[in-house]
């Protein structure tokens, strides 16, 4: 569970932001759906190249099929062609198969990935673009923005110890990014990791400038990425579990002990869980996945400190929402016996998750870890409606109706009144 007291001390630090609606918010990436689209020549062979790699018979032909796909996504990467990239994909998500997966694998390997040839010699070096994701919760504003050199050496100094291999040579960005501001397509992902290769190459961090990253906004429960790019000779480990007397365990539990403490100035007044660093997709997805239980708990520890109750006196309702199809369950929290919601999360659909018949046992057992004892699930259909002033998720009573979450009204003066 998040730590109550811990929080309960960092409050007292910081100054409430006056923002009203709270909610978990999720950088995903979201089933597609099948659209017509235009083929191009380069649609129409990356559509023949994935399909072929899919239907590969052995390793040879995978490793064939694979330099040709990833030319042409190299290629389309470095033109910024997002469009044949995105026509492909949604033409093959809307046939089936693997096609899709082989697709998504090789454009997301080369986006964050390059392997560079070293002129006037016969090296080369890997280049991979990496992400350490931290969840967080606070009632204050969680931030986001540049690190301080001091802060960037100290975090340097604990992904070395701890999370990389010995020979690596790495460059970060000098900033702390909230979903909001991480690359927002695969070409804008590709840009992010040659500019930091070529800072990283030449043994510096990436300095960016805050006036050109997107604002963020507030929520309850969010996700904060250290980003950089690992540079290593050609076929060398990078990360300390590679190498012979490395453990994936052992780095994730230093880099949540020393690198939690060089994190702690870029959180304050927060509660936090950093995740172990690795490539930036796989950290991204990793962070997605981790943030909807983290998200309930601090929910319930939100609604303990903020209402001074017991997990034992709320009642969580946990309904399925759909559009076309399901796209997420959301969960009202309400006091006692009373049909008001208090506070709701949203526990979204990740990929390949289009058969949800799991999931509502999923939170119940996250929502009785934390100290809940009364958990209704519902089983119809709920539409996927917002409030009409406000724009936040309606979420489900213990009548079974889709109403706003609002903070009884003696709360008002410590915290915000929507809660979504």
């Amino acid at each position: 569970m998040v730590e109550l007291l811990e929080f309960a001390a960092l409050k007292q630090s910081a100054q409430p932001f006056g923002f009203s609606v709270i909610s978990l918010r999720i950088a995903m990436k979201r089933s597609r759906y099948s659209r017509r689209t235009k083929q191009t020549p380069d649609t129409e062979e990356l559509i023949r190249l994935a399909t072929q790699l899919s239907l590969s018979g052995s390793r040879l032909e995978d490793l064939f099929w694979e330099r040709r796909l990833a030319l042409l996504a190299d290629r389309l990467l470095g033109s910024n062609d997002e469009q044949a990239l995105n026509a492909a994909l949604d033409h093959l998500y809307g046939v089936g198969g693997r096609a899709y997966d082989e697709l998504a694998d090789m454009v997301e390997h080369c986006a964050e990935s390059h392997h560079h040839a070293i002129a006037g010699t016969n090296a080369a070096q890997d280049v991979l673009l990496f992400a350490a994701p931290v969840l967080a919760w606070s009632r204050y504003a969680i931030p986001a923005g540049p690190i301080a050199p001091e802060v960037l050496l100290t975090l340097r100094v604990q992904l070395q110890a701890h999370v990389l291999a010995v020979d690596v040579r790495f460059g970060l960005a000098d900033f702390f990014f909230s979903p909001d501001q991480l690359p927002q397509n695969y070409c804008e992902t590709a840009g992010l990791t040659e500019k930091l290769a070529k800072a990283a190459l030449h043994g510096r961090d990436l300095k960016l400038d805050p006036a050109q990253m997107q604002e963020t906004m507030n929520f309850l429960s969010d996700t904060r990425y250290l980003i950089g790019v690992l540079c290593v000779s050609a076929g060398a480990p990078l990360f300390r579990w590679q190498e012979e007397d490395g453990s994936r365990s052992e780095a994730l539990k230093q880099w949540r002990s020393q690198g939690g403490e060089a994190l702690r100035p870029l959180l304050p007044a927060c509660a936090m869980e950093p995740l172990l660093p690795q490539s930036f997709h796989a950290a991204v997805r990793e962070a997605d996945r981790a943030s909807r239980p983290y998200s309930l708990r601090a929910a319930v520890a939100f609604l303990q400190t903020t209402l001074n109750v017991a997990a034992g006196n709320l009642r969580a309702v946990v309904a399925p929402y759909y559009d076309r199809q399901i796209e997420e369950f959301r969960i009202g929290f309400s006091l006692g016996d009373a049909t008001e919601v208090i506070h709701g999360v949203v526990w979204p659909l990740l990929e390949n998750e289009d058969d949800a018949a799991e999931l509502p046992g999923q939170i119940e057992v996250v929502l009785r870890e934390v100290g809940i004892q009364e958990v209704l699930v519902l089983d119809h259909r709920f539409p996927l409606e917002y409030c009409d002033d406000c724009g936040a998720p309606m979420y489900p009573n213990p009548d079974g109706e889709p109403v706003h979450a609002e903070l009884p009204e003696q709360e008002e003066d410590v915290a915000p009144r929507h809660l979504h």
